[in-house]
């Protein structure tokens, strides 16, 4: 099993040594053909409008998408927010409509 990191900003670093401590394989996410090799993915926590906009900029969206609807995933905050199916306030965060929670940010 190998855990992908979402690795575009916010606390990805520690998500990685944590799973290392727990020998469970794991990769940084940065790029679309990085999720062709994991069965599962954690979205740190961070700054939820930035990772959105970083999400967007890396053209990620489509295939997180697509790989959330299929594969295990694991948000801590800002990677809940952006988890989230209604977010409040929501000042241009992606809302990947994946657990039924309403989010004021």
């Amino acid at each position: 099993m190998k855990v992908g990191v979402l690795a575009l900003q916010g606390a990805f670093q520690k998500h990685i040594d944590m799973l290392d401590e727990i020998n469970i394989s794991s990769k940084k996410v940065r790029y679309e053909n990085d999720f062709s090799n994991i069965d599962g993915l954690i979205i740190p926590g961070g700054e939820s409008t930035t990772l959105s906009k970083l999400i967007v900029e890396q053209n990620l969206k489509s295939v997180m998408s697509e790989f959330l609807s299929i594969k295990p995933v694991f948000g801590t905050c800002a990677g809940l927010i952006l988890l989230g199916n209604n977010i409040k306030n929501q000042s241009n965060t992606i809302s990947f409509k994946c657990i039924n929670l309403d989010l004021k940010r």
